[in-house]
């Protein structure tokens, strides 16, 4: 890795190459790690990541801050693991066949909050992955409740 400027104070790490967590954590211990990857944050936050950027907090949000409260305020990881497993379908849906865009803007209108049209050459979801990530959704929400009033 070369030389970061001294000015820098953190990193949004998105590759998906988790070796680059290492070798960042490792060489610049000085500088902030964020995870920039919606599947990765358990992992970063384990190597003390005090951020995480995710496409998924637009219609979820409740429920990423959950994920970061267990593992940034609490320090529970066990409690992350689990609701980071009840949040593993989710990346799934998100990262399906390049629409991850428009999984999110569906998200966004689920939650009430009209989004706008589809810039081209994308479009929207069809019928089918609109259901598959609305059943996700709920199933994530259960989920996630019921991890959380255990305490």
């Amino acid at each position: 890795m070369s030389r970061l400027p001294r000015n820098f104070c953190g990193i949004k790490e998105s590759s998906g190459d988790i070796n680059r967590l290492h070798l960042l954590a490792r060489d610049y211990p000085h500088i902030q790690l964020g995870c920039g990857m919606d599947d990765q944050a358990l992992e970063y936050f384990a190597w003390g990541a005090p951020f995480w950027v995710c496409g998924g907090s637009n219609f979820l949000p409740r429920e990423h801050l959950a994920l970061y409260n267990a593992c940034v305020i609490e320090g529970n990881f066990s409690k992350g693991r689990r609701i980071m497993s009840a949040m593993m379908p989710l990346m799934r849906v998100l990262e399906q066949g390049g629409k991850f865009i428009q999984t999110i803007k569906h998200g966004v209108v689920m939650n009430g909050i009209q989004s706008g049209a589809m810039r081209a050459p994308l479009t929207g979801l069809n019928k089918d992955d609109k259901r598959a990530l609305e059943q996700v959704v709920r199933v994530l929400k259960q989920k996630i409740a019921d991890i959380e009033a255990e305490g």
